[in-house]
C-alpha cells in the first residue's frame, strides 16, 4: 500500500463504487442543466450504460442459444444412440443367448450374400473391382501361398495361362483386346463380377495344351502287347493321359481356387449392404435384421471374427468337392474319351423360324430317335476313320508317330473344347449352388469355446463401464441442454 511522507496510508477518499455513481449523478444533473432532451439523458451515466448491456448482452445470448441448444441436441441423441447400442450388444452377448445371436448374425449374412450375387446398385466403390484389380490381388494371395512353386502341393497351379504370355499386364491385354471379356475396366461387385470371373476361367482353361510332342519311343512304349488286342485308341489314351491330364488337372485347381478367392472378397460387399439396408428407397424388400445384425458385426469383432471363419471353411471345404468331382470327370474324360466326345444329339435348324414351331406328333418323335442317334456319333465316326488310317507296319513307324501326335493334339482338342464350354455348368452344379445352399447350414452350427467365452465376459465388463461413462455423459448434456433452453424461454416471456 503506497504512504504518503508522513506515513499515512495513500487511497481513494471514498470506495470506488460510491465515486463511480456519484459522477454518474452528476453528469446527469449537468446535462439537465443546459437543457438535454430525455431522449439523450436515457444514454448519459454508468447507469443507463449498465442497464443497456445486460438487455444487449441477454438478447444477443438469446439469440445465440439456438444453434446452442441444437448442437446440444445431436450430442444428446448421438449419446442416446450410443446408448441403445450398448443395452443393445449387453442383451445379444448374454451368456444364455449368445450363441443364438452369433448364429442369426450367421444366417443374415448368409441370406445377404444372395442378395449381393443378384446385384447391390448401391454399393460402395470400395468394394468393386475392375478386372486389372482382381487378377493382381488374386496373384498376390496367390504367390503369397506358393502358387506356381511347382512343389506338387494344394497350391501348385500355374497363374499365367502360357508360357508365350510371360507377365500379368500382358494376361490381361489379352484378355482386353484379343479375348474380349466384357466390363474389363469397368469396377463391380457381386453377380456381375462372378459373371466376368467366368468368362476369364473359361479363358484360362481354353489355353491348356498339351505339354509335349509323342516321341517314337512313347509311341512304340505305349503299343506294348496284352493278353488281347491293343489298338491305336489304347494307345492315343495312355499318351493322353501322360501329357495332357495333369496339366489340365493343374489348370482345375486355378479355376477353383478362383471362384472361392471370390467369394472370400465379397465379404465387404455383404457387409456394405447390411449396413445400408435401412434408410435406402428398397428397404421394405429386405429383413430389418441385416443392419441390426450389421451393427453388431462391426461393433464386436469376435462376433464378426466366428461368422467369417465359418463362412471361410465353407468356401474351402467346397473348393475341395468342386476339385474333386471335376478332376472325377476328367479323369473318366481321358480313361474313355470317345464316349465323352459324342457331341449332343439335338440340333436347331438355320432355317426354321419359332413361328413355324409346333408339338411334335407321336410319327415325328418316332422318326426323330434314329436320327439323334446316327448324329450323335459324328466326332466318334471321325476319330475312327482318321485311327483306321495309322499304320501298323513296323516298317512304318515313323509315320504312325506323326499320325499319332496329330491325333493326340486333335483328340485333346476336343476334350479341352467340351470340359471348356461346361466349365460354368461344373461351377454353377459343384460349387456355386451347393455353397449357397449349405453356408446356412454351417452358420447354424457355429460353437463357442471356452476361450471365446471367457473373451465375451471381459468384453461385457468392458461394456458395462463404457454404459455408464456414456449415462453420465447423457445426464450432463441433457441437464445443460434442459437449463439453456428454461433460460431462453425465460428471456424471450419476458421480452414479449
Amino acid at each position: 500500500t503506497d504512504k504518503d511522507k508522513q506515513g499515512n496510508p495513500i487511497g481513494p477518499p471514498k470506495p470506488f463504487v460510491t465515486l463511480r455513481k456519484e459522477m454518474s449523478e452528476q453528469d446527469l444533473k449537468e446535462l439537465k442543466a443546459k437543457g438535454a432532451s430525455e431522449k439523450y439523458i436515457q444514454t448519459i451515466g454508468f447507469a443507463n450504460f449498465s442497464s443497456f448491456m445486460e438487455h444487449k448482452i441477454e438478447e444477443m445470448f438469446v439469440d445465440a442459444v439456438g444453434p446452442i441448444l441444437k448442437k446440444l441436441r445431436d450430442l444428446r441423441d448421438k449419446q442416446q444412440d450410443a446408448i441403445d447400442g450398448k443395452v443393445q450388444e449387453l442383451k445379444d452377448t448374454n451368456p444364455e443367448t449368445l450363441v443364438t445371436t452369433i448364429r442369426d448374425c450367421g444366417m443374415s449374412f448368409a441370406h445377404a450374400l444372395q442378395h449381393v450375387m443378384e446385384g447391390h446398385v448401391k454399393s460402395k466403390e470400395e468394394t468393386r473391382q475392375t478386372m486389372d484389380e482382381e487378377l493382381d490381388e488374386f496373384h498376390h494371395d496367390m504367390k503369397s501361398l506358393g502358387a506356381g512353386s511347382g512343389d506338387g502341393g494344394e497350391f501348385d497351379f500355374p497363374l499365367l495361362p502360357t508360357c508365350e504370355i510371360p507377365s500379368r499386364e500382358d494376361y490381361i491385354a489379352y484378355l482386353r483386346e484379343e479375348a474380349k471379356v466384357p466390363a474389363m475396366d469397368v469396377a463391380v461387385n457381386g453377380g456381375a463380377q462372378y459373371r466376368r470371373l467366368m468368362i476369364e476361367v473359361e479363358v484360362f482353361l481354353r489355353f491348356a495344351e498339351v505339354t509335349a510332342a509323342a516321341t517314337k519311343e512313347d509311341v512304340i512304349q505305349a503299343r506294348g502287347v496284352s493278353m488281347g488286342q491293343l489298338t491305336w485308341r489304347d494307345v492315343i489314351v495312355k499318351i493322353l493321359t501322360n501329357v495332357a491330364h495333369l496339366p489340365m488337372r493343374r489348370r482345375v485347381q486355378y479355376v477353383g481356387h478362383r471362384i472361392k478367392w471370390f467369394f472370400e472378397r465379397q465379404k465387404d460387399a455383404i457387409m456394405d449392404f447390411m449396413r445400408n439396408v435401412k434408410g435406402s428407397p428398397d428397404e421394405h424388400l429386405f429383413s430389418a435384421l441385416y443392419t441390426k445384425h450389421a451393427q453388431l458385426m462391426d461393433a464386436n469383432d469376435l462376433i464378426k471374427q466366428l461368422v467369417w471363419t465359418a463362412y471361410d471353411s465353407v468356401l474351402e471345404r467346397q473348393r475341395k468337392v468342386y476339385t474333386e468331382l471335376f478332376n472325377s470327370t476328367m479323369s473318366s474324360t481321358f480313361s474313355n474319351p470317345w464316349v465323352f466326345l459324342k457331341k449332343a444329339s439335338s440340333s436347331i435348324d438355320d432355317e426354321s423360324s419359332i413361328e413355324a414351331l409346333e408339338l411334335p406328333s407321336f410319327e415325328d418323335t418316332k422318326a426323330r430317335i434314329p436320327q439323334e442317334i446316327e448324329t450323335r456319333g459324328e466326332i466318334d465316326a471321325i476319330l475312327s476313320r482318321w485311327i483306321a488310317e495309322v499304320p501298323v507296319e513296323p516298317s512304318q513307324v515313323d509315320i504312325a508317330v506323326e499320325r499319332v501326335q496329330a491325333l493326340v493334339n486333335k483328340t485333346h482338342a476336343f476334350i479341352r473344347a467340351q470340359i471348356a464350354d461346361q466349365m460354368e455348368l461344373f461351377a454353377e452344379s459343384f460349387f456355386k449352388l451347393p455353397m449357397m445352399r449349405k453356408i446356412e447350414e454351417d452358420m447354424n452350427k457355429i460353437e463357442l469355446s471356452e476361450v471365446d467365452r471367457d473373451t465375451y465376459k471381459v468384453r461385457r465388463e468392458y461394456l458395462k463401464d463404457e454404459l455408464a461413462k456414456v449415462k453420465d455423459a447423457m445426464n450432463g448434456i441433457t441437464e445443460c441442454h434442459d437449463k439453456l433452453q428454461a433460460f431462453a424461454l425465460k428471456l424471450k416471456a419476458r421480452k414479449s
